[in-house]
């Protein structure tokens, strides 16, 4: 009984450092600024910092820009990502290099990529200047590459961000892939299916936990994008929701509390739009996908997908 009783303890006590180190760090400042954006900078209860915010012009079309990005990033960034993902998983002759390659934007923090592209879209940057010099462009007639309209603009942002947060998405794709099992995917071949037949009916509903986890990271990074924003353009060129929490946290003295107010606003919305996704994909239904014997990939897959 004591054994028994021992074990039954064994989990919880392993649990209990990282249950404290996200209290300590994660709970408690979570709650605070929850507690604390229902307060002014006199410690007097008021609504005063969420009625501040949603009478702000900048509020409304921050969501609007946020929203454009996520749908817009999220797709393209989506689309490329897996192409790469189903090409280097052929496993052809210089496909390591490829990958190689195609993870150096990732390793690169966002200071870095947002210092790299401002300095390349200056009118005197490096992107006329290779321009120039195989003679696309003269002296006299550099692109302006920044100014565009807000949605010009907004369009530069998610090609750069693209550049970078694809090889994410690629990784976790990747895996996906490489742990199908090879019989399931020869078997589709055949029993007459075509490349498309077998992408869309085998490769995709056994790759849907790995495109889950990849579009709801994806979703949440790109509701909270802003550093590459603000080191292009500035503050309010094209405000987004995590670019108002720093401008008022940053460049408004005395509207501390309306960056909590913000940030607790920002969160609803990262956690709201994550369980809608998730409630409308729908969990894995966990299919059949072990049987590794020809006979049985054959009754499964001309019972579900040839028929």
């Amino acid at each position: 009984m004591k054994n028994t009783l021992e074990k039954k303890w064994v989990p919880y006590l392993l649990i209990t450092p990282t249950i404290l180190f996200y209290i300590i760090f994660w709970f408690r400042p979570v709650l605070t600024a929850i507690i604390y954006s229902f307060f002014d900078e006199s410690n007097i209860f008021t609504l005063n910092n969420y009625i501040y915010i949603f009478k702000d012009p900048f509020f409304k079309q921050a969501v609007f820009n946020t929203t454009i990005f996520v749908v817009i990033s999220v797709t393209l960034e989506f689309l490329i990502a897996l192409s790469l993902a189903l090409i280097i998983n052929k496993k052809f002759k210089g496909s390591q290099i490829l990958l190689s390659i195609s993870l150096i934007p990732m390793a690169l923090p966002a200071v870095a990529v947002g210092a790299m592209w401002s300095s390349g879209f200056a009118s005197y940057g490096w992107i006329n200047s290779i321009l120039y010099h195989f003679g696309i462009i003269d002296a006299n007639h550099k692109i302006l590459f920044l100014a565009g309209n807000d949605f010009q603009s907004l369009m530069l942002i998610i090609l750069i961000d693209a550049w970078q947060v694809i090889p994410f998405m690629m990784v976790i794709l990747l895996a996906g892939l490489q742990s199908i099992p090879k019989d399931s995917i020869e078997a589709g071949y055949i029993f007459g299916g075509t490349k498309f037949t077998v992408l869309k009916k085998i490769t995709m509903p056994m790759l849907k936990s790995s495109i889950q986890t990849a579009l709801i990271l994806r979703i949440i990074s790109a509701i909270q994008v802003w550093l590459i924003i603000v080191m292009i353009y500035g503050y309010r060129r094209i405000p987004v929701l995590l670019e108002e929490v720093v401008f008022y946290k940053k460049q408004v003295l005395g509207f501390y509390r309306v960056a909590l107010a913000y940030s607790v606003i920002v969160s609803i919305i990262v956690s709201i739009v994550s369980i809608i996704y998730l409630k409308v994909s729908g969990p894995s239904k966990g299919r059949k996908y072990k049987c590794t014997k020809v006979n049985h990939i054959k009754k499964y897959y001309i019972q579900h997908y040839f028929i």
